[in-house]
């Protein structure tokens, strides 16, 4: 998400670090790089010229604060600035209501509403403790029926059984009806789409909306992030016509520009209200702007990051392995444990660019699928250990070694291997204990790549290396620290 921009915000950056002032003529051609690294996202003309110039006269207008080079209250100020194009604050919905809320879910084709109909009805069920009723209104697509039903079958979430052979006004009228009989509190209505905007569709909607105006319906426009302008003017057009109360980016884990998003609340002046990051049912975020300009410009999103980590990392089993460390213990078991906590929060990149100043790290790392196969492989091997052997590695021998190499499908010099890496690990581990408690995620301190640890990203970025390692060549893809270390 937003790789390409991020780089060019960086190559600007770099034209401004170490002058000793913000001056006009120092500024221009940052602002040149910064122009064409937007244009090149492709968001819209206007907004880039408004976003420029806001950013020079706010620059040239800001005195320098003590002890702030002007290259960092620069970057300072180009966050600032997208944070507000973006929306400025997070806008909530208010999803508590004395009657019933529905939610109108609109958008073309293809662009992923049944999809975030359901993972708003998970998000709804588990962070806002509501009652969800989910209603197939897609008259023009009877297969939508069956994947809304299938989808709220697998999230343990009642599915309105429509009738469609009626209008989808006459099918939301029925759904409220039945949600006020049966102590629902909300209903998310997923309407028809087409693959592109037509009156037809338009008209529809809109008698969907009238029928059920009284009950004050929010409506959200799901408009996919990697079509750039064109999701602005869809945008505009359900706005014009339906009234739109918020705007869902989806497919934004697969957008490396960003143009959607830091044009479509200028636009429109509808606020952005999720963000849809994958095909997982739990990939679902609120949208904040400046976080999301934090994350553009390489200064991370500690905040949703740790967000993450409460969710879903059990602190009870976190603060057993922590006791197991200081009294010098760290098994195979824990190590599993530790690994199963990662997956929870995301991939080892989506992670990793939430820490400050990992972006740039990242890129001359480069592909991080190998280090996730690794991980997955490993994992195939522990769980082919019996509950002693994961408990105390050493009494692995050969005769277990090649048992544990047939059940995981591997070579026997494969789990040698991994028992190798593991005693560094345990060694690693095991001594650092004072960096432990000086911070790091819950649970995931030490842990390669995550955690304030020597281990994780912060350690890289202080010098700290791995014994018996060379520093590594810069710019050099790949795992930093050389073939087969994790």
């Amino acid at each position: 998400m937003f790789d390409t921009l991020s780089e060019k915000f960086a190559d600007a950056f770099k034209v401004i670090q170490g002058k000793n002032k913000i001056s006009e003529s120092n500024i221009e051609d940052a602002l040149k790089q910064v122009r064409t690294a937007l244009l090149e996202a492709d968001v819209n003309f206007k907004v880039v010229k408004s976003f420029v110039s806001a950013v020079k006269d706010k620059a040239l207008g800001e005195k320098v604060v003590s002890g702030v080079n002007p290259g960092e209250q620069f970057v300072k100020i180009v966050h600032d600035e997208l944070a507000n194009v973006m929306g400025g604050n997070h806008e909530e919905m208010s999803f508590d209501r004395d009657s019933i809320l529905p939610i109108l879910v609109v958008g073309l084709n293809g662009q992923g509403k049944t999809t975030f109909s359901g993972k708003l009805s998970k998000f709804l069920k588990e962070k806002k403790k509501k009652d969800v009723l989910l209603v197939p209104a897609d008259t023009f697509r009877p297969a939508a029926k069956k994947q809304l039903q299938v989808l709220a079958e697998s999230l343990d979430i009642e599915c309105f059984d429509s009738d469609l052979s009626s209008g989808p006004d006459k099918i939301a009228i029925s759904a409220l009806n039945y949600a006020k009989e049966n102590k629902k509190d909300i209903v998310i209505v997923d309407t028809a789409g087409r693959l592109h905007v037509d009156d037809e569709l338009m008209s529809q909607l809109e008698s969907v909306k009238k029928a059920i105006e009284y009950q004050k319906p929010e409506v959200l426009l799901v408009a996919d992030a990697m079509t750039g302008q064109e999701s602005v003017k869809v945008a505009k057009t359900f706005h014009d016509t339906v009234g739109l109360t918020g705007v869902v980016l989806s497919k934004m884990d697969s957008d490396a520009r960003g143009g959607a998003a830091l044009s479509i609340r200028h636009a429109t002046g509808v606020p952005i209200r999720f963000i849809s990051m994958g095909e997982k049912m739990k990939d679902l975020e609120l949208f904040h702007p400046d976080r999301l300009a934090g994350r553009i410009l390489d200064m991370g999103d500690v905040v949703t990051l740790v967000e993450k980590a409460e969710e879903n990392i059990d602190e009870k089993e976190a603060e057993k392995m922590m006791k197991n460390l200081e009294k010098g213990q760290f098994s195979v078991d824990d190590f599993m444990k530790q690994m199963n906590m990662m997956s929870k929060l995301g991939s080892m990149g989506s992670l990793l660019k939430m820490i400050p100043g990992m972006g740039g790290v990242l890129r001359d790392v480069g592909d991080l699928s190998p280090a996730e196969n690794e991980m997955s492989r490993m994992k195939v091997i522990i769980s082919s250990m019996t509950k002693a052997e994961r408990k105390n590695y050493k009494i692995i021998k050969e005769s277990r070694i090649e048992r544990i190499a047939k059940g995981s499908g591997n070579t026997v010099q494969s789990v040698k291997d991994f028992i190798s890496k593991f005693k560094q690990m345990e060694k690693m581990m095991t001594g650092m204990m004072g960096m432990f408690k000086g911070g790091g995620l819950p649970g995931m301190a030490g842990f390669p790549g995550m955690g304030g640890a020597e281990g994780g990203p912060m350690g890289i970025q202080n010098g700290f290396r791995p014994p018996g390692k060379k520093k590594p060549k810069k710019g050099k893809k790949g795992n930093p620290w050389g073939k087969g270390y994790f």
